[in-house]
């Protein structure tokens, strides 16, 4: 707040700039105000972020994996958008690699890829068609 203060007292503010100088001095200021702004701003917005705690396996599918399946699905993004897609047992398989390729997931060992795939499978399988050709998955290759 100090700052900001300090900017509105520079004389710079009181009359028109009339050398490179002085201009440059206005850019800095007001590009201080700015970045003082923004780190004021960003703990408000990195609070209102998803949290694993917003979420709690029981409110999902029941069955055998789903703790295991929850918490390795939360790390990253919530779980309802797991339980909205609804995919093969291959489709599944196809979304655990494109994540591990392109969003730098940790692969899961052979042991917990089974488990998390039988459960993805028996608690999400396939939605059948709709005839209005409501919501698809756009990555979904089936």
């Amino acid at each position: 707040m100090r700052l900001v203060f300090w900017c509105l007292r520079m004389p710079f503010f009181a009359k028109p700039a009339s050398t490179p100088h002085q201009v440059r001095g206005r850019l800095f200021a007001g590009h201080a105000l700015v970045i003082a702004g923004m780190l004021f701003v960003a703990p408000a917005i990195a609070q209102s972020t998803f949290a694993p705690g917003d979420e709690s396996p029981e409110q999902f599918a029941a069955g055998a994996g789903r703790d295991e399946t929850f918490y390795a699905c939360t790390a990253c993004h919530n779980f309802k958008l797991v339980a909205a897609q609804g995919l093969s047992r291959a489709g599944w398989e196809d979304s655990l690699n494109l994540m591990v390729r392109r969003h730098n997931m940790p692969p899961l060992d052979d042991k917990d890829r089974a488990t998390v795939l039988n459960y993805l499978t028996a608690a999400y399988p396939p939605r059948a068609p709709t005839t209005n050709r409501g919501w698809q998955n756009p990555f979904s290759k089936q």
